[in-house]
């Protein structure tokens, strides 16, 4: 993978500093496109075709006040087609993370494809790549990380390493994921990031307990030896 596969890290020291080795889940991925913000046929071009879909903003502030890294997986092959330069596309990045900064949210790092579908890389989703070079960056166990999506490519994506995938129906893929979900029992599918955020809480609060009572009873048991 390239270097200009990953763009816009921010220092990932800080966070892995505060992460507990305990803790149920530790970051949450992030795709752009259909799931913070409007998805155009026409591609994000511009500052000025950025629009985030209603309650974004909120739902972000929820998730940073988790304390765990939350870190952007995107597909960007209008730059491989040469309809936006990389430059546009870190402006446009920075744009978004200054809005969501303003918003008591945060974006910690930007891990982005900029190939075409035909340049068969490895880091364009459904391919793992992106979630591979965060994992080593942050320290992560790919298996305590949830991937909040919009499509097959994220959840291709996030099963690959074993993530825990909760799908949005705020992109183009939403019948599909309403087909899909008749099909496979296991996909989670929300109306959007803040309905996800909703059952992420829960999953992480139902899994706190169980990994707690998993503690007990292992502490338990090696008191009785």
């Amino acid at each position: 993978m390239q270097d200009n596969d990953r763009s816009l890290q921010w220092n990932p020291s800080q966070a892995i500093e505060t992460l507990h080795p305990r803790r149920v889940v530790e970051a949450v991925f992030l795709d752009r496109d259909g799931t913070l913000n409007v998805e155009r046929t026409d591609y994000v071009k511009s500052i000025d075709e950025l629009a985030l879909l209603p309650g974004v903003l909120d739902a972000l502030a929820r998730l940073a006040a988790l304390n765990l890294p939350l870190i952007l997986i995107t597909n960007q092959s209008a730059i491989g087609r040469g309809i936006v330069s990389t430059h546009q596309v870190e402006r446009i990045h920075e744009h978004l993370r200054s809005m969501v900064h303003a918003a008591q949210g945060r974006i910690d790092a930007v891990y982005l494809c900029p190939h075409p579908p035909d340049a068969g890389c490895t880091c364009r989703k459904p391919k793992p790549g992106l979630l591979l070079a965060a994992a080593n960056d942050w320290r992560l166990d790919l298996a305590r990380c949830a991937f909040i999506g919009d499509s097959m490519a994220d959840l291709g994506a996030a099963r690959a390493v074993g993530c825990q995938p909760i799908l949005v129906r705020t992109g183009r893929q939403a019948q599909q994921l309403d087909e899909l979900i008749h099909r496979d029992s296991d996909v989670v599918l929300v109306d959007d990031l803040s309905a996800a955020v909703d059952w992420l809480e829960r999953w992480m609060k139902a899994n706190s307990g169980e990994r707690a009572l998993a503690a007990q009873a292992h502490s338990s048991s090696q008191a009785a030896h």
